[in-house]
């Protein structure tokens, strides 16, 4: 038989069960990986394995750069959480209901702290409110044992982090960055398709620009994790962040273009779409003239254009430099947007939660409410750093009777008494594995429900040298799990997080407020392409809040204009700021107050000022951008009433 085909034949499927390979690889490493946190645990005689083994199920992640960067998030909210444990017993050890207030306090500063903040560093901050309740609530009786606990469960999650981080190398857990590279090569084809249709002059819809941005921009988090892959993981991640930045100003460039009015020559049109098929070595030998005629009249246009082609090199640039591991000549930042107004509110809602389930279960008078508590603080936590915390919510209420059910045949069917560390370890595969395989589910309530049994099963088995298995103790560690999902979820109903709709209506005034003040109060600190990434990480907020709702549509279509605008009027002030011509001072203060003003007829005015008395490139790109400037201004839609409903 040829051995090609012979090869061909005895090829190794690419799904085991309906999972690929790839889950399964990560699900093993994340079983071996708990079992060695055991053994360790085990042989240095720790107080608290199951510490251990829960830091491995919270640092489930499928590749080693994101595990090790949430590692060390991990440890770092973890001495911020000891040391405010300390100081609150330290200071409220006699007062019980006053340590509990100044708990619901924390954990409101928390979870403040984590709506200002994204990936792993969102994580970092609700991990440093739950500690508190970990170290300091469950040693509410016992005050004096603080400092003991607080020892026991650092070492604890050590351990956790060394275990989970020797596995992901010994078992070569996959790098993120070609995968990422596969993504931002993908979201630049779609970027292009959107520049061609517009170009086209074809029919583009605002949603699906939309959602394209929300897909840039969500990569930040992704992207920041490359940094702890490898020695080379800083220049990938800058690569990575400034390709990402250059995304998101090549799609406003093609808005931009769409702004202005199309070129009847059907034939050139279509030599501009084509232009993004060529090399750069091909595009570098075509001059101007093959581009366009030197009609004055089309010169916007024709610098509209020109910008679309810079930014699409841009990117192009950055990409190489992603894959050929070669630090670019520049590099951009990527700041992310910060709703003050959303965080508060979060906060403050997330300190009432906490408040009334602690008035719930003191006045319930349960003698292990300190438990259920903690996992209040948990899933309250957790459930923070995602898009729908009820919905977190709602799904380990669905999942800790699961997690009951599957840890109590674990723990009296299959072990049944085993002491041996062997068959300890045996025993937990099948069902910690099966956890992880519907963790890595394209369903999100399938990943949800995978994510919420990897941590309850090893929170309710809580494994222990040697292991116990006491019925009564069983019991009541299910019944306060599902207790405290029940408790958190009827908080949440009475006082529900932040609606989308409301969300929306913020996000869109604090961009209006923005928009109106660009000039009077400009941002130093970000360069144009910086600013306009920050704009649309807003712009992807309002995109995820509430796509089926009634309002969605004109809202992501103001946030849209808002964002045009914006990048618009900073482009212009951009160019004017390069007229360093003394004769020209007069006219760049007027296109600066016209900019600043937002009036398309002021813009248009100092732009024929400028095409009159100058002829320089500078003049000419600046006078190209102020046409492009009104006529993005003049084609927003009226947003006085959308306004005015979003501050009321």
């Amino acid at each position: 038989m040829d051995p090609a085909v012979s090869a061909t034949t005895t090829q190794l499927p690419s799904a085991i069960a309906g999972f690929p390979l790839r889950s399964w690889a990560f699900a093993i490493r994340i079983w071996m990986a708990s079992v060695v946190a055991l053994l360790a645990s085990f042989w240095l005689q720790l107080e608290a394995p199951a510490s251990a083994m829960l830091t491995v199920m919270i640092l489930a992640e499928p590749t080693r750069g994101q595990a090790l960067e949430k590692a060390g998030f991990r440890l770092i909210a973890t001495l911020v959480g000891v040391a405010a444990s300390i100081a609150i017993v330290g200071a409220l050890s006699q007062t019980r209901d006053l340590l509990l207030v100044a708990f619901a306090l924390w954990m409101g500063l928390c979870i403040y702290a984590c709506g200002l903040l994204d990936g792993y560093r969102a994580y970092a901050a609700v991990l440093s409110g739950y500690t508190v309740a970990f170290i300091a609530i469950q040693q509410i009786d016992n005050p004096q044992g603080v400092f003991e606990a607080a020892t026991e469960r650092g070492a604890a999650i050590a351990v956790g982090v060394l275990s989970i981080t020797l596995v992901n190398d010994l078992l070569l857990a996959p790098d993120r960055h070609p995968q990422l590279g596969a993504q931002l090569t993908a979201l630049h084809q779609r970027v292009r398709n959107y520049a061609r249709a517009v170009i086209r002059r074809e029919a583009t819809d605002a949603m699906a620009v939309a959602v394209l941005i929300r897909e840039i921009v969500t990569l930040r988090s992704d992207i920041s994790s490359l940094g702890a892959e490898s020695s080379s993981g800083p220049v990938r991640s800058a690569a990575a962040r400034s390709a990402m930045v250059a995304l998101v100003a090549e799609l406003q460039a093609a808005r931009a273009l769409a702004a202005l009015p199309a070129r009847s020559d059907t034939a050139l049109r279509e030599r501009w779409a084509s232009m993004f098929d060529l090399s750069p070595e091909e595009l570098s030998k075509i001059s101007s003239r093959d581009q366009d005629s030197p009609d004055s009249d089309q010169a916007p246009l024709r610098w509209a254009f020109g910008e679309l082609m810079r930014r699409d090199a841009e990117v192009r640039l950055h990409l190489v430099a992603l894959k050929s591991v070669v630090r670019p000549s520049w590099s951009w930042r990527a700041p992310l947007y910060r709703s003050q107004r959303i965080a508060i509110e979060n906060g403050v809602r997330a300190a009432a939660c906490v408040a009334a389930a602690s008035l719930v279960f003191v006045l319930a008078g349960w003698p292990s409410a300190s438990s259920a508590l903690s996992l209040v603080a948990v899933a309250l936590g957790l459930g923070a750093t995602t898009p729908a915390p009820r919905t977190f919510t709602t799904l380990g209420f669905i999942g800790a009777p699961i997690a009951v059910g599957l840890t109590g045949i674990l723990e009296f069917v299959v072990l049944n008494g085993v002491s041996d560390f062997p068959l300890l370890a045996i025993g937990l595969a099948p069902f910690l594995i099966g956890a992880a395989l519907m963790a890595t589910s394209l369903n999100p309530v399938w990943a949800g429900l995978g994510k919420v049994n990897l941590i309850f099963i090893s929170a309710i088995f809580a494994p222990s040298n040697p292991q116990t298995y006491n019925p009564q103790s069983f019991l009541f560690t299910s019944l306060f799990t599902c207790a405290a999902m029940s408790v958190l979820l009827a908080t949440q109903y009475l006082i529900p997080p932040v609606s989308n709709r409301q969300r929306r209506r913020w996000l869109l005034a604090s961009a209006w407020h923005d928009l109106r003040l660009l000039l009077d109060r400009p941002d130093r600190r970000y360069a144009p392409e910086e600013a306009a990434f920050r704009d649309a990480v807003r712009v992807g907020q309002i995109a995820s809040a509430g796509p089926n709702e009634a309002e969605y549509r004109t809202s992501v279509e103001h946030a849209l204009a808002y964002f045009d605008q914006a990048a618009a009027i900073r482009c212009g002030a951009a160019r004017l700021a390069r007229l360093t011509d003394s004769a020209l001072a007069a006219l760049v203060v007027n296109a600066r107050a016209a900019l600043a003003a937002r009036d398309p007829q002021l813009m248009r005015a100092a732009a024929d000022s400028l095409c009159a008395h100058a002829e320089t490139d500078h003049a000419a790109a600046a006078r190209a951008a102020l046409v492009v400037a009104g006529a993005i201004v003049e084609q927003a839609p009226a947003a006085a009433i959308h306004v005015q409903g979003a501050r009321s």
